[in-house]
C-alpha cells in the first residue's frame, strides 16, 4: 500500500498535538479538579457534575451555531488555513490561562474551559474538511483511521507524564496544585509544537473561486446547501443518525471522569483507567481501517454503535472498579473507530470543492448534537442522584442513531 505523503503525515499528526487537550484537560485533570474547587465552594458532586456538562452544553451550542458559515466561509482560498491557524490559538491560548485561577474560583474555570472548547473545536472544523485536501477518496479511511490511532498515541504520553507526577507527587517536589498546572502549561506547549508541521506543509488545493462579498455569499450559499442535503437522501440519512450516535460518544468521553468520582473511584484508578482506554484504542481504531476496508465503511458504523449500545446498558449496572474498567475497555476498542470512519464515510459523500461547507454541517450536526447528550446525562444524574441512571439514559441515542443509520440509503462503499 502506498505509503504516507508529507502533506498526509502533517495532517495525521494535529491529531497527535491536540490528544493533550482531549485527554488532559477535557478527560483526566480538569474534571477531577474542578470536583475539588467546586467542593470546596460548597456544591454537592452531583450538582458539580450537572455544571460539568451545562459548560459543555453551551461550548458546544456555541461552535455549533457558527460552524456553517465558518465552514463555508472556509471554502474561499485561502481562508480554511487562516481560520484553522486562529481557532487552534485561541485553544491553546485559554488552556494556558487555566493557569492564572484560584482554587475557589470554580465559576472562571468553566469559563476559561467553554472558551478553549470553542478553540478546540472550532479548528477541528478545518481540520476535517481538509482531509480532502491532503488524500484521494480512496485513502481517506486510512488516512482518518490512522490520525485517530496517532491522536491516541499523542494522548498517552502527556498522560503519562501527568501520571507519574501524580503518582509520585511531582517526584516529591509538587503538590496537586502543582500537578495541575503542570498539566495544563504541558498541553498548550505540546498542542503549539506539534500543530507546526500542519501549519507548514497542509495547504488548501480544493477551493472555490473567490467572489467580493463572501460573507454574504457565504450565507446564500448555506441557505442553499440546507436545500441541497435535503434532496441527497444519502447526505441527508447520514447527518441525521450521526446526530444521535454521535451525541453519546461524546458525552460518554466527557462525562466518565465525573462519572467514576461519583462511583467512588480514587484519582490514581481514574487515571489507569483512562490511560488502558488510550492503549486499548491505538489497535483497534487502526482495526476499524481494515474492518472498513474488508466489510464496507457502513458495516464497521454499525458494529461501532452496537458496541455502545451494550456500554451504555452496562454502565447501569456496574458496581465495582472491575466493571468500571470493563466499560472503559468497551470505550477503548470503538471510540476513535466511530469517529474515524465517520468523517471519511462523510468526507467522500461531499464534493471537494464545497468540502468545508458541508464539514460545517458535519460540526453542526455533530457538535449541535452533544448539546442534549451532557444535558440528559445532567439532568437524569442531578434528579435521580445517580449517574449510573444517567449514563443508562444515552443508551436510546445510539438505538436512535443506529436504526437510521441502517434505514439510509447510502451509496458510498469503501
Amino acid at each position: 500500500m502506498k505509503k504516507f505523503s508529507k502533506a498526509e503525515w502533517s495532517w495525521i499528526f494535529y491529531d497527535w498535538a491536540q490528544g493533550g487537550f482531549s485527554i488532559v484537560i477535557v478527560t483526566a485533570i480538569l474534571p477531577i479538579y474542578f470536583k475539588s474547587v467546586a467542593h470546596q465552594a460548597g456544591l454537592a458532586n452531583s450538582t458539580a457534575t450537572a455544571y460539568w456538562g451545562y459548560a459543555n452544553s453551551l461550548s458546544t451550542l456555541l461552535i455549533s451555531l457558527m460552524a456553517p458559515l465558518l465552514g463555508a466561509l472556509a471554502d474561499y482560498r485561502p481562508n480554511k488555513k487562516r481560520m484553522f491557524v486562529g481557532f487552534s490559538v485561541i485553544g491553546m491560548l485559554f488552556t494556558l490561562l487555566m493557569n492564572f485561577t484560584g482554587t475557589d474560583q470554580w465559576f472562571m474555570l468553566l469559563v476559561l474551559y467553554a472558551l478553549g472548547s470553542i478553540g478546540y473545536a472550532g479548528a477541528n472544523i478545518f481540520y476535517d474538511g481538509f482531509l480532502v485536501d491532503v488524500a484521494e477518496p480512496d485513502r481517506m479511511d486510512r488516512v482518518s483511521s490512522f490520525g485517530f490511532g496517532i491522536g491516541y498515541i499523542g494522548m498517552v504520553i502527556p498522560f503519562l507524564i501527568v501520571m507519574i507526577l501524580q503518582l509520585t507527587s511531582g517526584f516529591g517536589m509538587l503538590d496537586s496544585l502543582g500537578i495541575v498546572h503542570v498539566g495544563f502549561w504541558l498541553t498548550a506547549i505540546w498542542w503549539v509544537v506539534f500543530s507546526i508541521p500542519f501549519y507548514r506543509n497542509v495547504h488548501q488545493l480544493h477551493s472555490l473561486p473567490p467572489v467580493k462579498h463572501q460573507w454574504r455569499e457565504s450565507w446564500q450559499r448555506v441557505i442553499k446547501t440546507i436545500g441541497t442535503i435535503w434532496q441527497n437522501k444519502p447526505i441527508m440519512w447520514f447527518l441525521v443518525a450521526y446526530f444521535f450516535y454521535i451525541d453519546g460518544v461524546d458525552t460518554i468521553f466527557k462525562v466518565a471522569t465525573s462519572f467514576g468520582v461519583d462511583l467512588g473511584l480514587t484519582t490514581t484508578q481514574l487515571m489507569l483507567m483512562l490511560l488502558m482506554v488510550q492503549l486499548v484504542a491505538i489497535p483497534c481504531t487502526l482495526g476499524y481501517s481494515w474492518l472498513a476496508h474488508r466489510f464496507g465503511t457502513n458495516r464497521a458504523i454499525l458494529l461501532a454503535i452496537s458496541v455502545y449500545i451494550v456500554i451504555a446498558i452496562y454502565g447501569l449496572m456496574m458496581h465495582s472498579v472491575t466493571d468500571f474498567f470493563i466499560l472503559g475497555f468497551l470505550v477503548g476498542t470503538s471510540q476513535g473507530g466511530i469517529q474515524a470512519l465517520s468523517r471519511s464515510y462523510f468526507a467522500k459523500l461531499v464534493p471537494a470543492e464545497s468540502a468545508n461547507e458541508y464539514f460545517g454541517f458535519y460540526n453542526i450536526f455533530g457538535r449541535f448534537s452533544a448539546i442534549f447528550g451532557p444535558l440528559l446525562f445532567g439532568i437524569v444524574t442531578q434528579v435521580f442522584h445517580n449517574s449510573q441512571l444517567g449514563i443508562a439514559s444515552l443508551a436510546i441515542l445510539f438505538i436512535i442513531g443506529g436504526g437510521l443509520f441502517l434505514h439510509g440509503t447510502f451509496k458510498v462503499r469503501a
